[in-house]
């Protein structure tokens, strides 16, 4: 930072090797396709960044990454930002319909992907399934902005929020992090089921294993076996990192062993269900800690101990306040690239959309859930005003109703071309597969009120179609 102002992109380029790669050489640092120690790791990404150079990685330069998680993922975004470049990170399960959508939205001028997971109209000439390829694209533009990441969120109008943050605030980021006496540290290891190109996978286990100098793995298959195989690889302190999904398959294991590294697992993405907590304590003799936390901010509040659950207490210098019920940050810019709509983010004010109380006494606050139609799905945000638009933009679909009820995203459908089968075969083309409904009912026509506002009680609609 210059007298408080966000230094452009090309005067960022020491941050990943100050903050990031900085350490011995021979410590352990990272298990994700193979074990890595840093210094292994620091020759990677310097190759990596050879290859990005070569086809026109410059300060400023967008490049988008389209990547399953693993080792070249990590080396491509470290590599990256060192370049002094954007990086907007891509989901690998998203469909090419939803990919196209986000090149529209953000421009990129580079697409990174093996060849397997670039979009149909960058095959050609046929590339390798599994090599790695940098694809220029003819309409990217360089960055606008000082941000160095760029994450995709379903927004309120059904189409993807583009929220970015600048090295200064994953920094500032991982000082929180570094502040909490529970959460690893430095010799300690992290176990991670999350995404890595989703915020608590990147910042809360990624970018802090190495700010930290605590070693990342990432089962290759999230099975409560493999999981726990991977806890039990080392004897070193260690931390589970995931959502309830993850804590409800290991609490659900029956008779499981208790790997004597095992500290905690610490859990985020919605909230947990009453008895998880001591269902997981009885398993494994160790605490199941809750995270709250936002892609446009990172992490806002925690209770590491289990102690206090649903109270989380504040991380170092986030202040919430609330307005109708409604928790509200201090954020001085907007994190929204583009057009800031103003129930989002206003006069310094990030309007979260989720209700809360706060705790006058402790300070501490307690998330009741979404004001407005985002649901999470194992820790993955969906809106469900982007899968009901999709909808009723399938030829032959004229009205849908999309609810999230016991846990599952629900549909109901009419038009036409409403056949499930066929709805179902033209959805999960346009739509990634953690989106796609659970229960899809089709019906002659949609219960309305009397003044023609369809109808969205899951009740009336279950009684409506049972009645048919």
């Amino acid at each position: 930072m210059r007298d408080g102002a966000v230094l452009p992109l090309n005067e960022q380029l020491d941050w990943v090797d100050r903050v990031l790669l900085a350490g011995a050489d021979d410590t352990p640092c990272l298990s994700l396709d193979e074990p890595l120690t840093r210094g292994t790791l620091r020759d990677r990404v310097a190759h990596r960044r050879c290859e990005l150079d070569a086809v026109g990685l410059v300060p400023g330069t967008t490049v988008a990454l389209r990547m399953p998680p693993g080792l070249d993922l990590v080396t491509t975004l470290l590599a990256v930002w060192g370049g002094g470049g954007q990086a907007l990170l891509l989901d690998h399960r998203l469909t090419d319909a939803e990919v196209a959508r986000a090149r529209e939205l953000l421009r990129p001028q580079l697409l990174v992907a093996p060849g397997s997971h670039l979009p149909r109209d960058l095959r050609d000439p046929p590339r390798d399934s599994t090599a790695l390829a940098a694809v220029p694209l003819a309409d990217g533009r360089p960055a606008a902005t000082a941000h160095c990441v760029v994450q995709l969120s379903s927004g309120s109008t059904g189409y993807p929020k583009a929220i970015a943050r600048t090295a200064a605030d994953l920094e500032r980021e991982l000082d929180c992090y570094a502040r909490l006496p529970e959460y690893p540290a430095e010799g300690h290891r992290i176990v991670l089921l999350s995404s890595l190109v989703h915020v608590l996978g990147l910042v809360g286990g990624l970018l802090h294993s190495l700010h930290a100098g605590a070693e990342l793995v990432v089962p290759a298959r999230i099975t409560p076996l493999a999981v726990l195989d991977a806890v039990a690889r080392r004897d070193a302190p260690t931390t589970v990192l995931g959502v309830p999904f993850h804590a409800e398959l290991l609490a659900g294991r029956a008779d499981p062993p208790r790997p004597p590294g095992l500290q905690r697992m610490i859990v985020a993405g919605e909230p947990t269900r009453p008895g998880l907590a001591q269902a997981f304590t009885e398993r494994y003799g160790v605490p199941l800690g809750t995270m709250y936390g936002m892609t446009e901010t990172g992490v806002i509040a925690t209770d590491l101990t289990g102690r206090h659950h649903p109270w989380l207490a504040p991380v170092h210098g986030m202040r919430p306040t609330l307005a109708e019920g409604e928790l509200h940050l201090a954020m001085p810019a907007s994190p929204y690239l583009g057009r800031t709509a103003p129930e989002r983010w206003s006069d310094g004010l990030l309007h979260t959309r989720d209700a809360a109380s706060i705790d006058p006494a402790t300070g501490r606050l307690a998330v009741h859930g979404r004001r407005d139609s985002q649901v999470s799905i194992g820790g993955l945000k969906v809106d469900l005003t982007e899968v009901e638009q999709t909808l009723t933009a399938l030829p032959g679909v004229h009205e849908a109703v999309v609810l999230f009820t016991e846990g599952a995203i629900e549909a109901y459908v009419a038009g036409p071309g409403s056949d499930p089968d066929r709805v179902r075969e033209l959805l999960a083309a346009r739509l990634a597969g953690y989106k796609l409904p659970r229960r899809l009912t089709a019906l002659p026509a949609l219960p309305r009120t009397t003044t023609g506002k369809l109808r969205r009680s899951p009740e009336t609609l279950r009684a409506h179609a049972a009645a048919l």
